[in-house]
C-alpha cells in the first residue's frame, strides 16, 4: 500500500488533534456540574491524545509547510471543527456573522500561501 503524501498525513492528523482539543477545551461546558479540578485532569487526559496527533503533524509537515503554513492550517482547522461543535454538540446557532468573520480568517490565511 502506498504511502500518504505528507500533506495529506499532516492535514488528517491535524484534523484528528483538532478533534481531541476542541472537546478536551469545551466539552466540558454542555454540563457544568463537575469539579472545576475533575474537569481539568480530564481534559489533560483528552488533551494527552490530541498531542499524539499534533506532534507527528508537525514533524511530517514541516518542510513540506513551513511553520507558518503549519500553525495557519491549524488554526483553519480549529476554526471549522469548532463551528460544527458548538452547533451539533454545544447546540449553538451558527449566526451569519459568524460565517463572515470566519471568511475574513480564511481570507487571511490565505495570504499565508500566497507566492507572489
Amino acid at each position: 500500500m502506498p504511502a500518504l503524501h505528507p500533506g495529506l498525513t499532516t492535514v488528517l492528523l491535524l484534523i484528528g488533534s483538532n478533534l481531541f482539543m476542541t472537546y478536551a477545551w469545551y466539552g466540558h461546558l454542555k454540563d457544568k456540574s463537575q469539579k472545576l479540578w475533575v474537569v481539568i485532569l480530564i481534559s489533560w487526559g483528552v488533551a494527552f491524545f490530541e498531542y499524539c496527533l499534533m506532534v507527528p503533524a508537525n514533524r511530517i509537515g514541516y518542510g513540506t509547510f513551513s511553520a507558518a503554513q503549519l500553525k495557519t492550517i491549524q488554526e483553519v482547522i480549529t476554526l471549522t471543527i469548532f463551528v460544527g461543535f458548538s452547533a451539533l454538540y454545544l447546540g449553538e446557532a451558527i449566526r451569519w456573522t459568524h460565517i463572515v468573520g470566519f471568511c475574513f480568517i480564511a481570507t487571511g490565511a490565505a495570504f499565508i500561501f500566497y507566492k507572489g
